[in-house]
């Protein structure tokens, strides 16, 4: 199980890589893939993280913006280095994650299975 303070910088590591993904002018990462970050994993010792990257537009677009996240890994860890304020910043690893287009399979397929239910705009009953 992973320590606290390992926890609380995935965390911190995740908000600020998310956050950075407006800013990087990447075409892979900005080309409005919906990305986003779903979760970071920091070594107990803080030396490693590992950066899961998911897109709603499938895994190969990912697998794309992952080879962008890569090449400014450099300009990712100086941020976290001056935003967190430490010394050395974990060496991050971005792998792509197909867990968006995995849970949006599976919510049009429950959909699918319960019919959507008629507005009620007939009740008799005024909005306020």
């Amino acid at each position: 199980m992973a320590s606290h303070k390992a926890g609380r910088m995935s965390e911190d590591i995740k908000r600020i890589i998310s956050g950075m993904m407006r800013e990087l002018k990447d075409p892979r990462i900005a080309g409005g893939y919906m990305l986003t970050v779903v979760r970071c994993d920091v070594a107990r010792d803080g030396s490693f993280c590992r950066v899961y990257i998911s897109s709603f537009e499938g895994l190969d677009r990912a697998k794309e913006a992952v080879k962008g996240f890569e090449s400014a890994s450099g300009y990712i860890k100086r941020e976290i280095s001056n935003v967190l304020g430490v010394k050395k910043c974990p060496d991050l690893k971005f792998i792509a994650d197909d867990s968006i287009e995995h849970s949006a399979q599976i919510t049009k397929r429950l959909r699918e299975l319960v019919p959507e239910e008629p507005d009620e705009e007939g009740s008799g009953e005024d909005d306020v």
